[in-house]
Formats: structure tokens, sequence, C-alpha cells
């Protein structure tokens, strides 16, 4: 019956030893007051960095906080017991934890190897760099000799859990050569890039770090066994799946059937496939035989696009996005860590569109809407308006943006749609009006069950009263670059 919301619960540039897992731990109360039903938590395990790495750059998965690795024994965000503690926090107001599972690589390496590989091109990963220029007798067949970071022992953890040992055979590519001191993309002899991976770059199988060979029997059984021993150890409900697009398609098709199938949970699953061209993305979902959601991209970078362009037509705010092609699937967001200042696909969608882009998103009734960290969390360099106007309309998602939907998206500055409410909620029903350029009204039909009733603006920006007409339609204003939502009149709105 309720709306279901998921919040991402941290940022890229958090300071280590930030506590996050105490930090959610004590928010978990206000969380689920607020609406929030589901929580994305970072990468738990030990990175290369240790205590500073933000986990992506995945050391040891069985390290969740537990062993002394990597200059420390807790992660960026805690040790385990207070990552578990959290998680048990959670789920005891209902609110679902959803693990990063970052499988696409490994990094941070104990040893190095000499591996026969061939160089090959940064944009074009099937062409080998210099091969007709190759004399030196040993690298004859293959190209030439690298000394790459490829060997994982993991001392720190001794065998607990596991005793699988990483090196280079169960990998693909390296990006650095310790002998020549060369960054570079080297593939190593007897490999192959899968090819059910995203075509950039001729083929984007290799991403960073030390690539993982999911055609490794091997390394396929040891993953699978991670993959039980993390859900077990957790209790987790759910998982968000970095970088799928470098990832064979066919492994993560098979992978979520054996997670599923191992805990009888439903474990809803959302990849990040990071592409601004929604019918890759369709392509992914039908590939994979539909285990995953995805991450709406293209929608974000209409979000980008709107935020810098005040002539931009806000009638195609949803064209050519996953939610307006397959809602079902469609995992809206406005921004995340890595469209934030300074990361990796920096693309942060301006303040003063934010509140429109989280209206779009939450009191509509397609898509599963997530909310960053940061814009709710705000430091001291934050939008403070938009905070405040973020956490109204989580409370009208939570207890009013219900019902039938009608939509007024006829007009390239003056946008709007209602919900008309369902009898569970009997103060339920929204009039939702956006400006991108000017003041404005739209009439719109909002439901006879409202006639004669008044609707106030909760986000404060018009201080008029709207009445509804016999026929349940209101005159519904908005001031420039805003959003107004029109809700029934009652003292808490007042």
């Amino acid at each position: 019956m309720f709306n279901g919301t998921m919040m991402q619960y941290f940022k890229y540039f958090l300071p280590s030893g930030c506590k996050l897992w105490n930090g959610i731990y004590n928010e978990a109360k206000k969380l689920s007051d607020i609406g929030i039903t589901a929580i994305w938590l970072p990468p738990a395990y030990k990175g290369m960095g240790g205590n500073s790495d933000v986990g992506y750059s995945v050391y040891d998965l069985y390290d969740l906080g537990e062993f002394y690795q990597k200059g420390s024994k807790e992660t960026k965000y805690g040790n385990k017991e207070e990552y578990i503690q959290a998680i048990e926090k959670l789920h005891s107001y209902n609110i679902q934890v959803y693990g990063d599972i970052v499988l696409n690589h490994k990094m941070g390496a104990d040893f190095t190897e000499e591996i026969n590989c061939q160089e090959v091109q940064q944009y074009d990963r099937n062409k080998v760099i210099n091969e007709e220029k190759i004399i030196c007798e040993l690298d004859i067949r293959y190209g030439k000799n690298i000394n790459g970071w490829t060997g994982f022992e993991f001392a720190g953890r001794d065998n607990k859990y596991s005793e699988f040992k990483w090196d280079y055979r169960c990998f693909t590519a390296v990006d650095y050569d310790e002998y020549s001191k060369k960054k570079s993309i080297y593939k190593f002899k007897g490999k192959d890039w899968s090819v059910d991976v995203d075509d950039e770059n001729g083929n984007y199988d290799y991403l960073m770090g030390c690539d993982i060979d999911f055609s490794n029997e091997n390394v396929l059984n040891e993953i699978e066994r991670w993959g039980k021993w993390y859900l077990s150890v957790t209790g987790i409900d759910g998982m968000r799946l970095d970088a799928i697009k470098h990832i064979s398609a066919g492994f993560y098709k098979k992978w979520i059937k054996c997670m599923r199938g191992y805990t009888g949970k439903e474990l809803f699953s959302v990849g990040e496939y990071w592409h601004g061209d929604v019918e890759v993305l369709l392509r992914y979902i039908e590939k994979t035989d539909g285990v995953m959601s995805l991450f709406d991209v293209p929608l974000h970078y209409n979000f980008y696009e709107a935020s810098h362009n005040c002539n931009y037509d806000m009638r195609n705010i949803f064209k050519g996005t996953l939610v307006e092609r397959n809602e079902v699937k469609a995992v809206t967001f406005v921004d995340n860590h890595d469209t934030e200042k300074g990361a990796s696909l920096e693309s942060p969608v301006a303040e003063w569109f934010k509140l429109i882009a989280y209206g779009l998103i939450l009191l509509r009734k397609a898509g599963y809407p997530c909310i960053f960290y940061d814009d709710y969390y705000a430091d001291k360099s934050g939008n403070k308006e938009v905070v405040e106007g973020l956490k109204k309309l989580l409370d009208i998602r939570k207890n009013l943006a219900y019902g039938e939907e009608k939509g007024y998206f006829d007009d390239c500055n003056i946008v709007g749609w209602t919900r008309g409410g369902i009898d569970e909620l009997k103060d339920s029903g929204i009039a939702v009006i956006i400006s991108n350029n000017g003041d404005g009204y739209k009439e719109m039909y909002i439901g006879e069950k409202f006639k004669k009733r008044v609707f106030v603006d909760i986000m404060g920006r018009r201080k008029e009263e709207v009445k509804i007409n016999k026929s349940g339609i209101g005159m519904f204003y908005v001031s420039d670059k805003s959003i107004s939502v029109w809700v029934l009149k009652k003292m808490r709105y007042s």
C-alpha cells in the first residue's frame, strides 16, 4: 500500500573513519519515519586503501572490517560488528538493506607476477599497440612480458572463510607494468574479452585494476561461495551491482538466480549500467532475462540538461528514459556518488532544479526512486532549501502521493500532474505543478470527490488557496523555476 523509497546512504567524499555504520544505526528510526523503505549501503569490504577506501577498489571481499589488512582493521565505514548491527537495526524498522556488490575487478595485490601479454589500445581494446614492432626473442609469440600486480594471498585473514588465492590466471588484464613503470592495458596470453559486455572502446570488458576472468571456472566457483557466505553473514535483502556494463551479462543472469535460490529471498537487484541510450539498457534487461532493474541514467542526463538550460522543453523530460519505456525495471535518481563534483562521471544537477527533479521521481507512480545521501544530509556548503524541500517531498510521498495519475505535460515550461488519492488514506491526493521558466498556472482535474475542497501549496511558494469546482477541476499556480505541491488544507499545512 505504501510507496517504496530507496536512499543511497553515502557519498564518495566521506572522510576516513566516518563511522557510517554507527551513524545509520542511530538514524534508523528517523529514516523509517520519513518513509525510507530501503537503504543502499556502500561496499562493506576492504579496499586497497584500507580505512580511506570508498570500497570500489576491492581487495578482499571476505574482510568486512575484521582483519588487519591494508593498514587497518576497519574499513572506511567501521568494522564488521558495526555493519551487522546497522543492518539488524534497519531491519527492526522494516527497512530493507541493499549491499553494494563490486565483482568486476580486484586491486591492491600482494605480489607481482611475470605475465606474457599484449598491450592494447585505450579506445579500441581489440587493437594491439605496435604489434609489428615486436622483436624480442622472448616476446615473439605473444607480445611481451610484464611484471603485473596480480597475486592476492590475504595473509591478514589467514585462510579464514576461504583458502582461495588469486593469481594472474584469475584475470584477463591489468593496467600497470612494474618493469617499465608504465600504465596501459595489458591483456594476458590465452585470454579473450567477454563478448556480452558493452561495445564502447571496441569492447569494454576492461575497466580498471585486475580484470576478473568470468570464463574461469575456479573463479566462478569462488564468487558463488563468497556470495552465499556474504548473504548468510549479513542478511541483506538486495543488491546494487557495480559496473555491470563491463561484466559478462551471462554471468549475472546465472549468479543472481543462484543467490535467490540459495537464500529463498526475492533479493531485489539493481544494476549500474552507465549509458545514456535507453535502447542499450533495454537490450541488457532482455539479455539478462530481467533478473535486475537498472538505474535510469538517461533520466539523470535529462535532469542535468534541463537544469543547465532554462529553454529546455519540459514536455520532453521523460523522453528516451527507462521509466518511460519500462517503468517496472527503472530505478530513478537525481544524483549519486559518481555524478557529484570531482567524481568520475561528474554531472551534478543544478541546485535550482533539484527539488523539481525530486518531485518528478518521488510524486509520480512510475519507477522506484532513490534519493542521494548528500541531498538529504547536506554539509555546510549544501543548499538548505533543497534539504528542507526534500523532506517535504518525502513526507508527501509517504502520506499523500497515491491514486490515479493524470498528466499535463502539454507546455514547454509549465507541466504538472495530479494524483486522485485512495480511500485507505482519506486525505491523500495531490496536484503538482512545475516551472522551469516564469510564473504560471494550469487547470487540472484532481477528482470530483474533492469538489468545494480547498488546496494549499505545501512547498510554501504560493500563498493562494485553490478551491476545486464541482467537476473536480482546480486552477493551480507555480512560481518561476520552482515546484508547487497542492494538498488539502489542514492545520498542519497552513
